[in-house]
């Protein structure tokens, strides 16, 4: 496993380490000075032989290729703002599981759910859960609540007032 650092930082001890073989030290002297393994200093050593210089340049793995192009997820996200029901699900109310679906049927690619909520935070979104509140609900009745009888029974420090029966 490679050292963490900067590329500077990974390029000059390689640099250091071919100076030193360069002085006449052996192989494993100097991977005991650098503080790596003997075959680290043979590949840096073989890779200047044959590339000079440039071959000792650090080149970072960019990973593996997204499954989804820019354009793919622009066209996601629209579907997901059109909401669930206009997808042809029953409940208004996106499932890591049902937007891995979307993806499967609109791009022919496979997300396992696990992984829906990284692809979404890629692209800004946020994980949201859903108030649970009855459909009964009369929000005209709970803020009538909320403002008349709620501060007659709530404690205060002046302490606990009964209600009037009337």
């Amino acid at each position: 496993m490679r050292p963490k650092g900067s590329a500077e930082l990974l390029q000059y001890r390689r640099r250091q380490a071919l100076e030193l073989l360069d002085e006449g030290r052996s192989l494993n002297e100097v991977a005991r000075i650098i503080g790596c393994n003997p075959s680290s200093v043979m590949r840096w050593r073989d890779a200047r032989a044959e590339g000079g210089e440039e071959a000792l340049e650090v080149r970072f793995s960019p990973g593996r290729p997204p499954k989804l192009t820019e354009g793919q997820k622009r066209e996601l996200e629209k579907t997901l703002l059109e909401g669930p029901l206009a997808a042809g699900y029953r409940t208004d109310l996106w499932t890591t599981a049902r937007i891995a679906e979307v993806i499967e049927r609109a791009f022919g690619v496979k997300y396992h759910r696990d992984h829906i909520g990284r692809l979404l935070r890629q692209m800004g979104w946020s994980h949201q859960k859903p108030e649970r509140r009855a459909l009964e609900r009369n929000q005209a009745e709970i803020d009538r609540w909320l403002a008349e009888d709620w501060p007659r029974v709530k404690k205060t420090p002046a302490g606990w007032a009964p209600i009037s029966s009337s």
